[in-house]
């Protein structure tokens, strides 16, 4: 009787194909790293462009924005606090968006930066304000 040989990869070139994926994963994962923080200050950027150009509107209905108490969810519902703004209308859906490490944005208005105005500027990766990684989308 005649045997037929079996082809079949043995444990050694198994090990040495997932060898090789692992490596070349490692390497993609260490050139994408930073694109990560890129993109996530690209985001920043386009929340905060989003956010002034509905406090504009907001602004040009009332006369005014929206106090720091107030805050952003004054383009959501009503304020209930004074000043109340006359013709007020949703600008933006609920839930107002979050920055890219999930925290609230933070809002002044009168500003520290922007006396005449208002300060919107992401807490950044430490999630604490007035931290030097705070990121005004500039």
């Amino acid at each position: 009787m005649m045997r037929r040989k079996e082809q079949a990869f043995t444990l050694l070139e198994i090990m040495l194909v997932v060898t090789i994926i692992a490596l070349l994963m490692g390497a993609a994962i260490y050139k994408l790293a930073g694109n990560v923080e890129v993109s996530r200050h690209v985001r920043v950027q386009g929340d905060i462009q989003a956010f002034n150009t509905q406090l504009k509107l907001y602004q040009s209905l009332n006369g005014f924005f929206p106090t720091t108490d107030q805050g952003l969810q004054a383009l959501v519902t009503p304020p209930v606090t004074d000043p109340k703004p006359t013709r007020w209308t949703q600008l933006m859906n609920d839930p107002l968006p979050k920055d890219p490490w999930g925290t609230p944005y933070i809002y002044l208005c009168p500003g520290k930066k922007n006396p005449n105005g208002y300060d919107l500027y992401s807490a950044g990766p430490d999630h604490t304000p007035d931290t030097a990684d705070d990121d005004w989308g500039e």
